[in-house]
Protein backbone atom coordinates (compact mmCIF):
# COMPACT_ATOMS: atom_id res chain seq x y z
CA UNK A 1 0.00 0.00 0.00
CA UNK A 2 2.84 2.64 0.64
CA UNK A 3 4.68 1.69 -2.72
CA UNK A 4 0.55 2.41 -4.44
CA UNK A 5 0.57 5.73 -1.99
CA UNK A 6 3.65 6.90 -3.28
CA UNK A 7 3.46 6.80 -6.83
CA UNK A 8 -0.37 8.25 -6.09
CA UNK A 9 1.39 10.93 -4.76
CA UNK A 10 4.26 11.70 -7.23
CA UNK A 11 1.59 11.05 -10.10
CA UNK A 12 0.11 14.12 -8.52
CA UNK A 13 2.84 16.13 -8.44
CA UNK A 14 3.99 15.30 -12.12
CA UNK A 15 0.21 16.35 -13.09
CA UNK A 16 0.63 19.63 -11.24
CA UNK A 17 3.84 20.16 -13.16
CA UNK A 18 2.47 19.61 -16.04
CA UNK A 19 -0.54 21.73 -16.03
CA UNK A 20 1.78 24.69 -14.62
CA UNK A 21 4.09 24.49 -17.66
CA UNK A 22 1.04 24.61 -19.77
CA UNK A 23 -0.48 27.40 -18.63
CA UNK A 24 3.44 29.50 -18.59
CA UNK A 25 3.46 27.99 -22.01
CA UNK A 26 0.47 29.41 -22.96
CA UNK A 27 1.01 32.96 -21.74
CA UNK A 28 5.03 32.98 -22.63
CA UNK A 29 3.58 32.13 -26.16
CA UNK A 30 1.31 35.65 -26.00
CA UNK A 31 4.35 37.30 -24.75
CA UNK A 32 6.22 36.22 -27.98
CA UNK A 33 3.07 36.81 -30.00
CA UNK A 34 2.89 40.76 -28.19
CA UNK A 35 6.65 41.25 -28.73
CA UNK A 36 6.10 40.29 -32.89
CA UNK A 37 3.41 42.93 -33.50
CA UNK A 38 4.61 45.40 -31.36
CA UNK A 39 8.27 45.36 -33.25
CA UNK A 40 6.92 44.57 -36.69
CA UNK A 41 9.54 41.67 -36.82
CA UNK A 42 9.18 38.24 -38.50
CA UNK A 43 5.50 39.12 -40.07
CA UNK A 44 6.09 35.21 -41.98
CA UNK A 45 5.60 34.20 -38.56
CA UNK A 46 3.03 36.63 -37.81
CA UNK A 47 0.79 34.95 -40.74
CA UNK A 48 0.66 31.66 -39.33
CA UNK A 49 -0.78 32.74 -35.82
CA UNK A 50 -4.30 33.06 -35.63
CA UNK A 51 -5.75 36.52 -35.45
CA UNK A 52 -7.57 35.47 -32.30
CA UNK A 53 -4.49 34.38 -30.48
CA UNK A 54 -3.26 37.74 -31.82
CA UNK A 55 -5.96 40.14 -30.64
CA UNK A 56 -5.56 38.02 -26.81
CA UNK A 57 -2.05 38.64 -26.58
CA UNK A 58 -2.47 42.54 -27.18
CA UNK A 59 -4.74 42.78 -25.25
CA UNK A 60 -3.23 42.24 -22.30
CA UNK A 61 0.17 43.76 -20.95
CA UNK A 62 3.12 41.57 -19.54
CA UNK A 63 1.96 41.93 -15.88
CA UNK A 64 -1.28 41.34 -16.65
CA UNK A 65 -0.76 37.99 -18.18
CA UNK A 66 1.25 37.11 -14.76
CA UNK A 67 -1.92 37.98 -13.12
CA UNK A 68 -4.18 35.50 -15.53
CA UNK A 69 -1.14 32.49 -14.69
CA UNK A 70 -2.02 33.16 -10.75
CA UNK A 71 -5.85 32.88 -11.78
CA UNK A 72 -5.42 30.36 -14.05
CA UNK A 73 -3.33 28.28 -11.15
CA UNK A 74 -6.04 28.14 -8.65
CA UNK A 75 -6.39 29.18 -5.15
CA UNK A 76 -2.50 29.15 -3.91
CA UNK A 77 -1.19 30.76 -6.52
CA UNK A 78 -3.94 33.52 -5.87
CA UNK A 79 -3.46 33.64 -2.71
CA UNK A 80 0.68 34.12 -3.44
CA UNK A 81 0.23 36.32 -5.74
CA UNK A 82 -2.03 38.71 -3.26
CA UNK A 83 0.88 38.26 -0.68
CA UNK A 84 3.34 39.60 -3.39
CA UNK A 85 1.13 42.23 -3.73
CA UNK A 86 2.50 43.32 -0.62
CA UNK A 87 6.15 43.38 -1.32
CA UNK A 88 6.76 46.44 -3.69
CA UNK A 89 10.58 45.48 -2.38
CA UNK A 90 10.58 42.15 -3.96
CA UNK A 91 8.40 42.92 -7.24
CA UNK A 92 7.93 45.48 -9.56
CA UNK A 93 4.89 48.06 -8.79
CA UNK A 94 3.17 47.77 -11.62
CA UNK A 95 2.86 43.96 -11.00
CA UNK A 96 1.75 44.79 -7.87
CA UNK A 97 -1.13 46.95 -8.96
CA UNK A 98 -1.78 43.90 -11.11
CA UNK A 99 -1.50 41.50 -8.17
CA UNK A 100 -4.49 43.43 -5.97
CA UNK A 101 -6.81 42.95 -9.20
CA UNK A 102 -6.83 38.84 -8.58
CA UNK A 103 -10.17 37.44 -8.22
CA UNK A 104 -10.88 34.04 -6.82
CA UNK A 105 -14.49 34.33 -7.17
CA UNK A 106 -15.61 31.08 -7.93
CA UNK A 107 -19.01 28.83 -8.42
CA UNK A 108 -20.01 27.45 -4.94
CA UNK A 109 -19.61 23.69 -3.62
CA UNK A 110 -23.37 21.68 -4.30
CA UNK A 111 -25.82 21.89 -1.41
CA UNK A 112 -24.60 18.16 0.18
CA UNK A 113 -20.97 18.25 -0.21
CA UNK A 114 -21.00 21.49 2.35
CA UNK A 115 -23.59 20.50 4.37
CA UNK A 116 -21.41 17.32 4.80
CA UNK A 117 -18.14 19.34 5.99
CA UNK A 118 -20.78 21.27 8.50
CA UNK A 119 -21.57 17.90 9.93
CA UNK A 120 -18.45 16.21 10.21
CA UNK A 121 -16.74 19.07 11.35
CA UNK A 122 -19.49 19.51 14.27
CA UNK A 123 -20.32 15.94 14.48
CA UNK A 124 -24.06 16.18 14.66
CA UNK A 125 -27.06 16.69 11.61
CA UNK A 126 -27.15 19.86 10.30
CA UNK A 127 -30.78 19.97 11.50
CA UNK A 128 -29.99 19.35 15.60
CA UNK A 129 -27.38 22.28 15.23
CA UNK A 130 -29.53 25.16 13.93
CA UNK A 131 -33.19 26.52 13.63
CA UNK A 132 -32.55 27.10 10.50
CA UNK A 133 -29.84 26.72 7.66
CA UNK A 134 -30.08 28.12 4.15
CA UNK A 135 -27.85 25.62 1.49
CA UNK A 136 -27.01 28.70 -0.57
CA UNK A 137 -24.48 30.54 0.00
CA UNK A 138 -24.77 34.61 -0.28
CA UNK A 139 -21.07 34.53 -0.60
CA UNK A 140 -18.04 31.98 -2.01
CA UNK A 141 -14.74 31.93 -3.07
CA UNK A 142 -11.55 29.70 -3.94
CA UNK A 143 -11.00 28.85 0.01
CA UNK A 144 -14.72 28.87 1.41
CA UNK A 145 -18.14 30.05 1.07
CA UNK A 146 -20.56 31.53 4.11
CA UNK A 147 -24.00 30.67 4.42
CA UNK A 148 -26.86 31.94 6.56
CA UNK A 149 -28.06 29.98 9.49
CA UNK A 150 -30.33 30.73 12.66
CA UNK A 151 -29.46 29.24 15.77
CA UNK A 152 -32.12 27.42 18.28
CA UNK A 153 -32.19 30.49 20.29
CA UNK A 154 -33.07 32.45 17.26
CA UNK A 155 -29.77 34.27 16.75
CA UNK A 156 -28.48 34.82 13.20
CA UNK A 157 -25.04 33.72 12.62
CA UNK A 158 -22.67 34.23 9.08
CA UNK A 159 -21.00 30.16 8.96
CA UNK A 160 -18.26 30.24 6.85
CA UNK A 161 -17.07 26.77 5.61
CA UNK A 162 -13.93 25.44 4.14
CA UNK A 163 -14.54 24.21 0.62
CA UNK A 164 -13.76 20.01 0.58
CA UNK A 165 -10.45 19.15 -0.58
CA UNK A 166 -8.93 22.92 -0.47
CA UNK A 167 -6.57 21.58 2.68
CA UNK A 168 -4.69 18.97 0.07
CA UNK A 169 -4.70 20.85 -3.19
CA UNK A 170 -2.47 23.99 -1.23
CA UNK A 171 -0.98 21.36 0.40
CA UNK A 172 0.64 19.89 -2.64
CA UNK A 173 1.04 23.15 -4.88
CA UNK A 174 3.20 24.06 -1.71
CA UNK A 175 5.08 21.42 -2.39
CA UNK A 176 5.57 21.95 -5.63
CA UNK A 177 6.52 25.74 -5.11
CA UNK A 178 9.27 24.48 -3.17
CA UNK A 179 10.95 22.51 -5.35
CA UNK A 180 10.42 25.46 -8.24
CA UNK A 181 12.55 27.37 -5.43
CA UNK A 182 14.89 25.03 -4.69
CA UNK A 183 15.59 25.12 -8.49
CA UNK A 184 15.90 28.78 -8.71
CA UNK A 185 18.38 29.03 -6.15
CA UNK A 186 20.27 26.35 -7.32
CA UNK A 187 20.79 27.25 -10.90
CA UNK A 188 20.49 31.50 -10.54
CA UNK A 189 22.53 32.22 -7.20
CA UNK A 190 22.23 35.87 -7.50
CA UNK A 191 18.14 35.16 -6.91
CA UNK A 192 19.48 34.02 -3.60
CA UNK A 193 19.32 37.38 -1.91
CA UNK A 194 15.97 37.42 -2.64
CA UNK A 195 15.41 34.01 -0.40
CA UNK A 196 13.04 32.12 -2.88
CA UNK A 197 12.84 29.47 -0.20
CA UNK A 198 12.11 31.77 2.84
CA UNK A 199 9.76 33.50 0.47
CA UNK A 200 7.75 30.43 -0.19
CA UNK A 201 8.20 29.64 3.76
CA UNK A 202 6.48 33.10 4.46
CA UNK A 203 3.84 32.09 2.33
CA UNK A 204 2.99 28.59 3.76
CA UNK A 205 3.10 30.18 7.10
CA UNK A 206 0.28 32.48 6.30
CA UNK A 207 -1.53 30.37 4.22
CA UNK A 208 -1.99 27.41 6.44
CA UNK A 209 -2.77 30.23 9.22
CA UNK A 210 -5.75 31.42 6.86
CA UNK A 211 -7.18 28.03 6.04
CA UNK A 212 -7.31 27.41 9.82
CA UNK A 213 -10.15 29.23 10.65
CA UNK A 214 -9.34 28.74 14.92
CA UNK A 215 -6.69 30.94 13.83
CA UNK A 216 -9.10 33.42 12.04
CA UNK A 217 -11.32 32.93 15.19
CA UNK A 218 -8.71 34.31 17.57
CA UNK A 219 -7.81 37.08 15.14
CA UNK A 220 -11.91 38.44 15.16
CA UNK A 221 -11.77 38.01 18.99
CA UNK A 222 -8.33 39.85 19.58
CA UNK A 223 -9.95 42.67 17.35
CA UNK A 224 -13.39 42.73 19.18
CA UNK A 225 -11.40 42.78 22.48
CA UNK A 226 -9.75 45.73 21.81
CA UNK A 227 -12.83 47.65 20.55
CA UNK A 228 -14.66 46.37 23.79
CA UNK A 229 -12.11 47.60 25.79
CA UNK A 230 -11.43 51.34 23.86
CA UNK A 231 -14.14 53.02 26.29
CA UNK A 232 -13.05 56.34 25.11
CA UNK A 233 -15.74 58.61 23.46
CA UNK A 234 -13.91 58.31 19.50
CA UNK A 235 -14.68 54.94 19.77
CA UNK A 236 -16.75 54.48 16.26
CA UNK A 237 -16.20 50.50 15.11
CA UNK A 238 -17.27 47.32 15.70
CA UNK A 239 -16.68 43.57 14.75
CA UNK A 240 -18.79 40.62 14.51
CA UNK A 241 -18.55 38.30 17.66
CA UNK A 242 -17.33 34.93 17.72
CA UNK A 243 -19.15 31.81 18.10
CA UNK A 244 -16.95 29.17 19.67
CA UNK A 245 -19.35 25.89 19.86
CA UNK A 246 -19.92 26.33 16.32
CA UNK A 247 -15.66 27.04 14.95
CA UNK A 248 -13.31 24.52 14.20
CA UNK A 249 -10.22 24.99 11.84
CA UNK A 250 -13.11 24.20 8.99
CA UNK A 251 -16.06 26.03 10.57
CA UNK A 252 -16.74 29.77 11.89
CA UNK A 253 -19.37 31.23 13.20
CA UNK A 254 -19.39 34.74 13.32
CA UNK A 255 -22.57 37.16 14.13
CA UNK A 256 -24.74 38.02 10.86
CA UNK A 257 -24.25 41.44 10.52
CA UNK A 258 -27.11 43.54 9.31
CA UNK A 259 -25.82 46.80 7.64
CA UNK A 260 -25.11 49.25 4.50
CA UNK A 261 -21.99 49.03 2.28
CA UNK A 262 -19.51 51.95 2.74
CA UNK A 263 -19.86 52.49 -0.96
CA UNK A 264 -23.34 52.73 -1.20
CA UNK A 265 -23.64 56.47 -0.57
CA UNK A 266 -27.36 56.83 -1.81
CA UNK A 267 -28.29 53.89 0.42
CA UNK A 268 -26.79 55.86 3.44
CA UNK A 269 -27.81 59.00 2.53
CA UNK A 270 -31.36 57.74 2.33
CA UNK A 271 -31.45 56.41 6.27
CA UNK A 272 -30.04 59.65 7.08
CA UNK A 273 -26.46 59.22 7.06
CA UNK A 274 -23.93 61.31 7.58
CA UNK A 275 -21.24 60.67 4.50
CA UNK A 276 -18.88 63.50 5.94
CA UNK A 277 -19.27 61.93 9.42
CA UNK A 278 -18.71 58.63 8.62
CA UNK A 279 -15.53 59.16 6.55
CA UNK A 280 -14.43 60.80 9.66
CA UNK A 281 -15.35 57.61 11.69
CA UNK A 282 -13.89 55.29 9.60
CA UNK A 283 -10.22 57.64 9.49
CA UNK A 284 -10.53 57.73 13.44
CA UNK A 285 -11.42 54.07 13.66
CA UNK A 286 -8.35 53.01 11.28
CA UNK A 287 -5.96 54.69 12.91
CA UNK A 288 -6.60 53.98 17.04
CA UNK A 289 -6.02 50.43 15.08
CA UNK A 290 -2.54 51.22 13.96
CA UNK A 291 -1.38 53.73 17.17
CA UNK A 292 -2.79 52.59 19.68
CA UNK A 293 -3.83 48.36 19.28
CA UNK A 294 -1.05 47.82 17.29
CA UNK A 295 -3.18 45.17 15.57
CA UNK A 296 -5.23 46.53 12.13
CA UNK A 297 -7.36 44.95 9.41
CA UNK A 298 -5.19 44.40 6.81
CA UNK A 299 -7.96 44.66 3.76
CA UNK A 300 -10.00 47.42 4.02
CA UNK A 301 -12.00 47.98 1.24
CA UNK A 302 -15.80 48.63 0.54
CA UNK A 303 -16.80 44.83 1.11
CA UNK A 304 -15.12 44.40 4.03
CA UNK A 305 -16.42 48.16 5.99
CA UNK A 306 -20.53 47.77 6.80
CA UNK A 307 -22.07 51.31 8.57
CA UNK A 308 -24.52 49.69 10.80
CA UNK A 309 -27.71 51.91 11.87
CA UNK A 310 -26.07 53.49 14.71
CA UNK A 311 -23.38 55.04 12.58
CA UNK A 312 -20.41 53.11 13.27
CA UNK A 313 -18.18 50.77 11.43
CA UNK A 314 -18.29 47.43 11.41
CA UNK A 315 -15.12 45.46 9.90
CA UNK A 316 -15.49 41.87 8.50
CA UNK A 317 -13.07 39.35 6.61
CA UNK A 318 -9.93 39.46 9.35
CA UNK A 319 -7.90 36.39 7.48
CA UNK A 320 -5.53 39.51 6.64
CA UNK A 321 -4.07 41.35 10.02
CA UNK A 322 -1.10 42.92 10.72
CA UNK A 323 0.39 43.34 14.02
CA UNK A 324 3.41 45.79 15.07
CA UNK A 325 5.57 46.14 18.22
CA UNK A 326 4.78 48.92 20.87
CA UNK A 327 8.67 49.89 19.92
CA UNK A 328 7.65 50.05 15.97
CA UNK A 329 4.38 51.93 16.56
CA UNK A 330 6.39 54.57 18.40
CA UNK A 331 8.86 54.54 15.38
CA UNK A 332 6.30 55.13 13.02
CA UNK A 333 4.58 58.17 14.69
CA UNK A 334 7.85 59.77 15.57
CA UNK A 335 8.31 58.78 11.21
CA UNK A 336 5.13 60.79 10.59
CA UNK A 337 6.22 63.92 13.66
CA UNK A 338 8.93 64.07 11.99
CA UNK A 339 8.26 64.56 8.35
CA UNK A 340 5.35 66.91 9.68
CA UNK A 341 8.23 69.30 11.48
CA UNK A 342 10.32 68.72 7.98
CA UNK A 343 13.02 67.17 10.06
CA UNK A 344 15.67 65.20 7.85
CA UNK A 345 17.95 63.65 10.63
CA UNK A 346 14.87 62.28 12.68
CA UNK A 347 13.13 61.01 9.40
CA UNK A 348 16.36 59.07 8.47
CA UNK A 349 17.09 58.20 12.78
CA UNK A 350 13.07 56.41 12.60
CA UNK A 351 14.06 54.62 9.23
CA UNK A 352 17.23 53.15 10.49
CA UNK A 353 15.30 51.95 13.49
CA UNK A 354 12.84 50.24 11.78
CA UNK A 355 15.53 48.60 9.85
CA UNK A 356 16.89 47.68 12.75
CA UNK A 357 20.07 50.02 12.69
CA UNK A 358 21.04 48.87 9.27
CA UNK A 359 23.94 50.36 8.05
CA UNK A 360 23.93 52.90 5.39
CA UNK A 361 26.55 53.03 2.74
CA UNK A 362 26.08 56.78 1.33
CA UNK A 363 24.73 58.75 4.12
CA UNK A 364 25.23 61.87 2.05
CA UNK A 365 22.93 60.62 -0.60
CA UNK A 366 20.16 59.29 1.94
CA UNK A 367 20.18 62.94 3.51
CA UNK A 368 20.01 64.00 -0.45
CA UNK A 369 17.17 61.93 -1.40
CA UNK A 370 14.95 62.41 2.12
CA UNK A 371 15.57 66.24 1.92
CA UNK A 372 13.68 66.62 -1.76
CA UNK A 373 10.91 64.39 -0.35
CA UNK A 374 10.19 66.41 2.78
CA UNK A 375 10.16 69.61 -0.04
CA UNK A 376 7.91 68.08 -2.63
CA UNK A 377 5.63 67.14 0.18
CA UNK A 378 5.59 70.42 1.66
CA UNK A 379 4.70 72.30 -1.96
CA UNK A 380 1.96 69.58 -2.87
CA UNK A 381 -1.73 70.31 -2.16
CA UNK A 382 -2.74 69.18 1.23
CA UNK A 383 -5.62 66.52 0.22
CA UNK A 384 -1.95 64.85 -1.81
CA UNK A 385 -0.08 64.80 1.47
CA UNK A 386 -2.15 61.45 2.31
CA UNK A 387 -0.27 58.77 4.63
CA UNK A 388 0.09 56.23 2.03
CA UNK A 389 1.46 58.33 -0.83
CA UNK A 390 4.14 59.47 2.25
CA UNK A 391 5.10 55.34 2.54
CA UNK A 392 5.11 54.41 -0.96
CA UNK A 393 7.25 57.40 -1.50
CA UNK A 394 9.59 56.61 1.33
CA UNK A 395 9.72 52.94 0.37
CA UNK A 396 11.33 54.36 -3.00
CA UNK A 397 14.01 55.76 -0.65
CA UNK A 398 14.13 52.85 1.61
CA UNK A 399 14.69 50.23 -1.42
CA UNK A 400 16.97 52.19 -2.88
CA UNK A 401 19.69 52.30 -0.38
CA UNK A 402 19.28 48.90 1.24
CA UNK A 403 17.33 49.32 4.21
CA UNK A 404 15.66 46.33 5.21
CA UNK A 405 11.67 47.51 7.05
CA UNK A 406 9.58 44.78 8.54
CA UNK A 407 6.83 43.39 5.99
CA UNK A 408 3.92 44.59 7.24
CA UNK A 409 5.23 48.35 6.82
CA UNK A 410 4.47 47.56 2.85
CA UNK A 411 1.47 45.71 4.37
CA UNK A 412 0.06 49.19 6.36
CA UNK A 413 1.28 51.07 2.95
CA UNK A 414 -1.65 49.17 0.96
CA UNK A 415 -4.09 49.17 3.59
CA UNK A 416 -4.02 52.63 3.86
CA UNK A 417 -4.37 52.78 -0.37
CA UNK A 418 -7.55 50.54 0.20
CA UNK A 419 -8.71 52.47 3.54
CA UNK A 420 -8.26 55.80 1.58
CA UNK A 421 -9.72 55.32 -1.62
CA UNK A 422 -13.16 55.07 0.20
CA UNK A 423 -12.28 57.83 2.31
CA UNK A 424 -12.04 60.14 -0.85
CA UNK A 425 -15.48 58.46 -2.33
CA UNK A 426 -16.96 59.54 1.39
CA UNK A 427 -15.71 63.20 1.97
CA UNK A 428 -12.49 64.05 -0.58
CA UNK A 429 -12.10 67.11 1.27
CA UNK A 430 -11.25 65.17 4.62
CA UNK A 431 -7.48 66.50 5.90
CA UNK A 432 -6.48 62.83 7.14
CA UNK A 433 -3.14 63.93 8.83
CA UNK A 434 -5.12 66.33 10.79
CA UNK A 435 -7.16 63.65 12.10
CA UNK A 436 -4.30 61.36 12.82
CA UNK A 437 -1.59 63.86 14.29
CA UNK A 438 -3.15 63.69 18.24
CA UNK A 439 -2.20 60.04 18.36
CA UNK A 440 0.99 60.35 16.75
CA UNK A 441 1.55 62.78 19.58
CA UNK A 442 0.01 60.73 22.29
CA UNK A 443 2.31 58.04 21.22
CA UNK A 444 5.37 59.38 20.61
CA UNK A 445 4.94 60.80 24.26
CA UNK A 446 3.85 57.87 26.16
CA UNK A 447 7.58 56.35 26.69
CA UNK A 448 7.81 59.31 29.43
CA UNK A 449 5.03 58.58 31.45
CA UNK A 450 6.62 58.44 35.06
CA UNK A 451 4.77 54.86 35.67
CA UNK A 452 6.55 53.58 32.20
CA UNK A 453 9.96 54.96 33.00
CA UNK A 454 10.25 53.24 36.29
CA UNK A 455 9.11 50.19 34.85
CA UNK A 456 12.00 50.62 32.46
CA UNK A 457 14.31 51.25 35.10
CA UNK A 458 13.41 48.38 37.22
CA UNK A 459 13.54 45.96 34.55
CA UNK A 460 16.90 47.17 33.42
CA UNK A 461 18.20 46.54 36.46
CA UNK A 462 16.97 42.99 37.13
CA UNK A 463 18.76 42.80 33.27
CA UNK A 464 22.13 43.96 34.16
CA UNK A 465 21.97 42.22 37.37
CA UNK A 466 21.68 39.29 36.00
CA UNK A 467 24.03 39.71 33.49
CA UNK A 468 27.16 40.51 35.79
CA UNK A 469 26.20 37.49 37.43
CA UNK A 470 27.02 35.25 33.68
CA UNK A 471 29.43 37.81 32.53
CA UNK A 472 32.80 36.00 34.89
CA UNK A 473 31.48 32.45 33.59
CA UNK A 474 31.22 34.02 29.99
CA UNK A 475 34.61 35.36 29.86
CA UNK A 476 36.17 31.90 30.93
CA UNK A 477 34.27 30.32 28.50
CA UNK A 478 35.66 32.36 25.39
CA UNK A 479 39.41 32.60 26.92
CA UNK A 480 38.79 28.60 27.44
CA UNK A 481 37.71 28.64 23.50
CA UNK A 482 40.33 31.05 21.90
CA UNK A 483 43.19 28.65 24.14
CA UNK A 484 42.08 25.50 22.76
CA UNK A 485 41.97 27.45 19.42
CA UNK A 486 38.21 26.60 18.92
CA UNK A 487 37.59 29.95 17.96
CA UNK A 488 38.87 30.87 14.44
CA UNK A 489 38.25 34.28 12.27
CA UNK A 490 37.85 33.44 8.12
CA UNK A 491 37.19 36.65 5.74
CA UNK A 492 36.60 35.77 2.58
CA UNK A 493 35.79 37.91 0.08
CA UNK A 494 33.49 36.15 -2.81
CA UNK A 495 31.74 39.22 -4.44
CA UNK A 496 28.67 38.94 -5.86
CA UNK A 497 27.25 37.56 -9.29
CA UNK A 498 25.36 40.22 -10.88
CA UNK A 499 22.09 40.49 -11.17
CA UNK A 500 22.36 41.87 -14.89
CA UNK A 501 24.33 38.57 -16.22
CA UNK A 502 21.64 36.36 -14.94
CA UNK A 503 18.64 37.68 -16.51
CA UNK A 504 20.72 38.02 -19.82
CA UNK A 505 20.80 34.37 -19.77
CA UNK A 506 17.47 33.78 -18.73
CA UNK A 507 16.34 36.11 -21.49
CA UNK A 508 18.98 34.60 -24.23
CA UNK A 509 17.05 30.99 -22.94
CA UNK A 510 13.35 32.11 -23.65
CA UNK A 511 14.42 34.01 -26.91
CA UNK A 512 15.36 30.75 -28.00
CA UNK A 513 12.67 28.62 -26.29
CA UNK A 514 10.13 30.85 -28.53
CA UNK A 515 12.58 30.50 -31.14
CA UNK A 516 11.95 26.37 -31.59
CA UNK A 517 8.50 26.76 -30.65
CA UNK A 518 7.49 28.86 -33.41
CA UNK A 519 10.23 26.53 -35.90
CA UNK A 520 8.78 23.56 -34.87
CA UNK A 521 5.33 24.97 -35.19
CA UNK A 522 6.12 26.45 -38.70
CA UNK A 523 7.96 22.86 -39.73
CA UNK A 524 4.86 20.98 -38.85
CA UNK A 525 2.98 23.18 -41.26
CA UNK A 526 5.03 23.25 -43.63
CA UNK A 527 4.82 19.33 -44.04
CA UNK A 528 0.96 18.99 -43.25
CA UNK A 529 0.55 21.22 -46.74
CA UNK A 530 3.36 20.23 -48.17
CA UNK A 531 4.74 23.68 -49.17
CA UNK A 532 7.44 23.16 -51.58
CA UNK A 533 10.05 22.86 -52.59
CA UNK A 534 9.74 18.55 -51.79
CA UNK A 535 12.33 15.97 -51.13
CA UNK A 536 10.42 12.64 -51.46
CA UNK A 537 6.99 14.07 -50.99
CA UNK A 538 8.81 16.02 -47.77
CA UNK A 539 8.66 19.52 -47.17
CA UNK A 540 12.30 20.64 -47.65
CA UNK A 541 11.46 23.85 -45.77
CA UNK A 542 9.71 22.02 -42.60
CA UNK A 543 12.95 19.38 -42.69
CA UNK A 544 15.21 22.75 -42.35
CA UNK A 545 12.88 24.26 -39.68
CA UNK A 546 12.75 21.03 -37.75
CA UNK A 547 16.76 20.88 -37.72
CA UNK A 548 17.08 24.01 -36.95
CA UNK A 549 15.03 23.67 -33.91
CA UNK A 550 17.23 20.84 -32.87
CA UNK A 551 20.46 21.96 -33.54
CA UNK A 552 18.99 25.25 -30.97
CA UNK A 553 17.79 22.88 -28.56
CA UNK A 554 20.71 20.99 -27.81
CA UNK A 555 22.67 24.66 -28.32
CA UNK A 556 20.38 25.49 -25.18
CA UNK A 557 20.65 22.27 -23.06
CA UNK A 558 24.51 22.52 -22.92
CA UNK A 559 23.75 26.49 -21.76
CA UNK A 560 21.60 25.09 -19.09
CA UNK A 561 23.89 22.59 -17.79
CA UNK A 562 26.60 25.31 -17.56
CA UNK A 563 24.32 26.86 -14.72
CA UNK A 564 24.61 30.66 -13.79
CA UNK A 565 28.24 30.16 -13.21
CA UNK A 566 29.59 30.99 -17.15
CA UNK A 567 31.06 34.32 -17.74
Amino acid sequence: MGIISGIGKNFKSISRYNQILTVLLKYGFEDLVYYLEEKKQYTFIQKLIPKSSRKHAMAYSKWAKMRLVCEELGPTFVKFGQILSNRPDLVPLELTFELEKLQDNVPPMPDNIAKSVVETELKDKVEHLFAWFDPQPFASASMAQVHKVTLHSGKRVALKVQRSGIHDVITEDIKVMYKIAEVLEKRMPTLKSFDPVGLVENFEDSILKEIDFINESINVQRFYNNLKNDTSLDQFAEAPKVYPEFTTSKVLALEFISGIKIDQIEELELKNNDIKVIARRLAISYFKQIFEYGFFHADPHPGNLFVLPNGHICYLDFGMMGSMLPRDISVFAKLFIAIDEKNVKRIIQSLQQLSNNAPIEDMRALEFDINEFVEKYYVRDIHDNEMSTILLELKDIIIAHGLKVPTYFFLFARSLVSLEGVINKLNPELEQFEIVKPYLRKNATQKYNPILLGKKMANSFVELTNYMEEFPTDLKNAIRKINSGEVKVDITHKGMDPIVHTLQRIAKQLITTFIIIALITGASLFIIFEIGPLFNGISVLGITSFSLAVILGFGMLKNIKKGDYDR
